[in-house]
């Protein structure tokens, strides 16, 4: 599947084939596994000129693309392509393939960060074991949990936690939903939500992650790639986002064609 990366061809050419082989895989993890194999192998510049149309394609709300797109954007999440992605930000600016530069942006906080303790440090619920879990016996209990059990699981702070529960199929998305709206909220909580395919596909979920002031701007900036035009418009207009993420969601809306069901922009993002 990746021998398009060793031809030669215009990057339109070569963004329909990412495209075309994103889509002929029917399994969302294995999209993702793909998706990183081409962001792990490729060359950055011809890489960038292929996603930035792809990118592109995306925000004029093309069906395909946008279906290639979600496992970019889930592949984008992941910790260990931190050094190719940032690579892809530097091309992107420096051409600039301005749609590619959108998705990978860096927004910048201007509040200072909230002090957030080790997770092992923080407030660690009350298992009704008579004594504190170590994390191994937390971990252990989020794999099988009943539901009195998972809604202690949900308010666990550690990561790792999180992980195990939200593969378990007991849980539901009004859980997670629950968990990524809440605030405050641990960053590498709602991180790790972000890096499950079966919940950040869920539209309810990734805008509560987007709106969630304590989501990471490196996690939710790649999201906003994925809102329509009505999430856009939310995320434009709250006053608890980030100004940078409100500004590129305002960028994302221009560039987003009308449907008809779209209610009139309102003043404030004209």
């Amino acid at each position: 599947m990746g021998g398009w990366l060793l031809s030669a061809g215009p990057p339109g050419e070569r963004a329909e084939a990412i495209i075309r082989a994103t889509r002929s895989i029917p399994e969302a993890e294995l999209r993702v596994s793909y998706v990183r194999s081409l962001l792990r192998r490729g060359d950055v510049v011809e890489l960038a000129r292929a996603l930035d149309v792809l990118c592109a394609r995306a925000e004029q709300a093309e069906p395909s693309a946008r279906e290639a797109l979600v496992a970019l954007v889930d592949a984008l999440q992941d910790p260990l392509l931190g050094p190719v992605v940032q690579l892809l930000r530097e091309e992107a600016a420096g051409v600039p393939h301005l749609a590619l530069e959108r998705l990978v942006r860096q927004p910048l906080s201007v509040a200072p960060a909230r002090d957030v303790p080790h997770p092992e440090e923080d407030r660690i619920p009350d298992y009704g074991r008579g004594r504190p879990l170590t994390l191994g016996e937390r971990k252990s209990l989020a794999r099988k949990p009943d539901r009195a059990m998972t809604e202690r699981l949900l308010r666990d702070p550690h990561p790792d936690v999180i992980r195990q529960l939200l593969s378990n199929p007991k849980v539901i998305e009004d859980d997670v939903l629950s968990l990524a709206s809440r605030r405050p909220c641990r960053p590498d909580v709602l991180s790790q939500i972000a890096r499950t395919p079966r919940w950040t596909h869920r539209p309810r979920i990734r805008i509560a992650l987007v709106l969630n002031p304590d989501t990471p701007l490196e996690v939710s900036a790649p999201l906003v790639g994925l809102l329509v035009r009505q999430e856009l418009r939310l995320v434009a207009t709250s006053t608890t986002v980030a100004p940078a993420l409100r500004a590129l969601c305002l960028e994302h809306l221009e560039r987003r064609p009308p449907s008809p069901f779209d209610e009139p922009d309102d003043e404030v993002l004209q």
